[in-house]
């Protein structure tokens, strides 16, 4: 398997995919954090700033990338991401734990973090072979509140921010009030968790010191790579090149491991691909694209790629595959109505078009739309 390393020295994106977010008073208070929608905006002490809300710490439960993507550069305004800092849903469930490069990575967008925890849930009644498993987790929205109000008058960079919000003493207390919430759930309704002594290790290795939160992290996320590497998801369709690993460093120290669709070798240059693909609709939908999106501004910020023996020349390119397409396309273009005529594309899905053609032409990458290969 073939491994990659790459450089980001300076950020810089410009957006034309933009949403328009609704904004939400909480100056009264008066709203559940809960309530609010996966992305968008608050006004807190007469700010506005634009929040996503994460369902997990993991990264690739139900793409928090694609809600940070709607969310920052919105409006020019403060931007954060809410994240708990464990998940726990029961024995008969999965249990995700916050990453260091999860933090690393926001603080290089400038997107502030502000972690969280669970303090209450409901017995998941869907699956009786599942009997030990909570759904519909609710965070503690006072908690949360008090620190959007904090956020709000704060002056310096989402790193500084980032930095304190990791350090021993904020994550212990954070910690703390997620073991003690879990337990009261457990006993509350009956189902069994996971072992608390998960929470005390995962507590030992995140606050002993940042390189031992570090290492911790990056060693959970080699083994989800790892795994990641050797399955075929069926929103993917049959590459065109190797799937490899890339290990990017960033001048904040932090490290990403990412499972890179396609690496294709042609012509001396490798190209960097994030695939996606549909089965049933022309596009992929839009949290995969952005999904794809935001993993291309980390891969079209980087200073320099190598393999185990040079450095190479790089291009980006976001390949959008379907089985429903009758030609393909490459972005950006100066002619885009044979591929809009040809596939009938709706006005919502012409209107993408244009915006992605604007956004990798500002951006200095591709974008490929292509006809599954099954």
């Amino acid at each position: 398997m073939q491994i990659l390393f790459g450089k980001i020295k300076n950020f810089s994106y410009k957006k034309f995919w933009r949403e328009e977010l609704k904004t939400f008073d909480l100056n009264s208070k008066s709203i559940d954090i809960n309530d609010l929608p996966s992305k968008c905006n608050i006004q807190i002490n007469n700010k506005i700033m634009s929040i996503s809300k994460w369902v997990s710490p993991k990264r690739t439960r139900s793409y928090p990338y694609a809600r940070v993507y709607d969310s920052f550069d919105s409006f020019g305004g403060k931007v954060a991401t809410i994240i708990p800092i464990i998940k726990d849903e029961g024995i008969d469930g999965d249990m995700d734990y916050l990453q260091w490069d999860t933090i690393s990575l926001m603080s290089l967008l400038n997107v502030y973090v502000i972690l969280g925890f669970y303090e209450d849930a409901e017995k998941n009644i869907r699956n009786a072979n599942k009997p030990n498993k909570i759904t519909n987790q609710k965070l503690k929205s006072s908690f949360i509140y008090n620190q959007l109000e904090i956020l709000s008058a704060y002056h310096q960079s989402a790193l500084h921010w980032n930095l304190n919000q990791l350090n021993s003493e904020n994550l212990l207390n954070i910690i703390n009030k997620a073991k003690t919430s879990y337990k009261e759930i457990s006993q509350k309704l009956k189902i069994k968790l996971h072992d608390l002594k998960n929470i005390d290790k995962f507590k030992i290795n995140i606050t002993k010191d940042r390189e031992a939160f570090m290492q911790y992290s990056r060693y959970k996320a080699k083994n989800a790579q790892n795994r990641e590497v050797l399955t075929l998801h069926n929103k993917e369709s049959v590459g065109i090149g190797e799937k490899a690993k890339i290990e990017i460093e960033n001048y904040l120290g932090g490290y990403y491991y990412f499972t890179i669709d396609d690496v294709l070798d042609k012509d001396n240059y490798l190209y960097l691909i994030e695939s996606k693909h549909s089965n049933d609709s022309i596009l992929p939908s839009n949290d995969d694209i952005k999904d794809g999106l935001l993993k291309l501004m980390i891969y079209n910020n980087l200073c320099e790629i190598r393999d185990s023996k040079n450095k190479r020349n790089f291009k980006i390119v976001l390949r959008l595959t379907s089985n429903k397409l009758k030609s393909n396309m490459e972005l950006p273009n100066n002619n885009l109505e044979y591929f809009i005529k040809s596939n009938q594309l709706n006005k919502k899905q012409i209107e993408i078009i244009y915006k992605l053609n604007s956004e990798c032409e500002e951006n200095k990458f591709n974008i490929w739309f292509q006809k599954a290969q099954i």
